[in-house]
Formats: structure tokens, C-alpha cells, sequence
């Protein structure tokens, strides 16, 4: 496939992630490799809707672990439970947070960041492997069309695995 996204300019949120899907299936199809096709997947998500963070966390050694993401530096490791990201490890269900500072226990990589979806990767044995981390600078922005979409992103990812 080619490195280039086609995206209908002024399109409504779901026809985008409608016609991102297939171009990200096409992306990584025929990649073996995990970190290449996540870096790919960051760069898309973070292309098409221009968020202020687009990454992924693995566990490793009962941690989230930073893997490829798009955007400004980011914390490296994050705990069972802990925050955004690892609450949504431990409920093994995607979190859509509208505004950060109202979630206990957040944790501020970024104090630009202010809305998050945390959506889980899980493998065909049930298990947590990962997350997929989307922070905005903008109040709502993030909603529950992103989170509908950005599971099936992460389904494509949990093909791979």
C-alpha cells in the first residue's frame, strides 16, 4: 500500500474512521512486525484526526511499557491500575475520559493533555496485552464514535498478535 491516507476532507467522524479502516487493514497487511505496524497505526490515527498524543502501551513485567506513539514525550511506564491507561488494563474495557482532572488517580504526562481514550488490546486468550493511549488538548473532541471505531482498530491489531 501506499504511504498516503485517502480521507474525504469535511467528512463526518464515523464515514472517516469508515473509510480509515480498510486503508489501515491494507497498511499492515503482509507486516510481520508488531512495532512497525503500531508506529504505522500511531502516525495514521494522529494524521487523519490530529490528536495530541496517539500511542500504545505493552505490558511487560506487569507494566505498561511505552511503545510507538506520535507526539510529545511521554511517561514510560505505567502501573497495573494506575491512571487512565492502566485502569483500563485492569477493567479490560476501553475508558473514555472527557475531561482528565475529573478522573482519580490521572496521571499528567502532559499538562496539555485534558481529554482520553484508553482503549484495551486483548489477545485470543483473553489477556490484556496492551493499550492504545489517544490524549486531545481539547475539550470534547474525544467521544463514543471514537471509542466504537478505536475498537476496531485495536481488533485489527489483535489479529496480528
Amino acid at each position: 500500500m501506499a504511504e498516503e491516507l485517502f480521507v474525504t476532507p469535511g467528512a463526518e467522524k464515523k464515514e472517516i474512521y469508515e473509510s480509515l479502516l480498510p486503508q489501515l487493514a491494507a497498511l499492515i497487511e503482509g507486516e510481520p512486525d508488531l512495532t512497525a505496524n503500531l508506529a504505522n497505526i500511531a502516525a495514521a490515527l494522529r494524521e487523519t484526526f490530529h490528536w495530541w498524543w496517539v500511542g500504545f502501551y505493552w505490558v511487560k513485567d506487569n507494566q505498561l511499557v511505552l511503545a510507538p506513539f506520535q507526539g510529545p514525550i511521554a511517561c514510560t511506564r505505567i502501573g497495573f491500575g494506575k491512571g487512565v491507561c492502566g485502569t483500563a488494563w485492569k477493567e479490560a474495557k476501553s475508558l473514555l475520559v472527557p475531561d482528565v482532572d475529573q478522573f482519580p488517580g490521572h496521571i499528567a504526562c502532559s499538562s496539555s493533555s485534558v481529554s482520553e481514550i484508553v482503549v484495551p488490546i486483548i489477545n485470543i486468550e483473553g489477556q490484556v496485552v496492551g493499550v492504545l493511549d489517544v490524549d486531545s488538548e481539547c475539550y470534547d473532541v474525544l467521544d463514543d464514535t471514537d471509542v466504537i471505531y478505536l475498537e476496531k482498530v485495536c481488533e485489527l491489531i489483535r489479529k496480528m498478535l
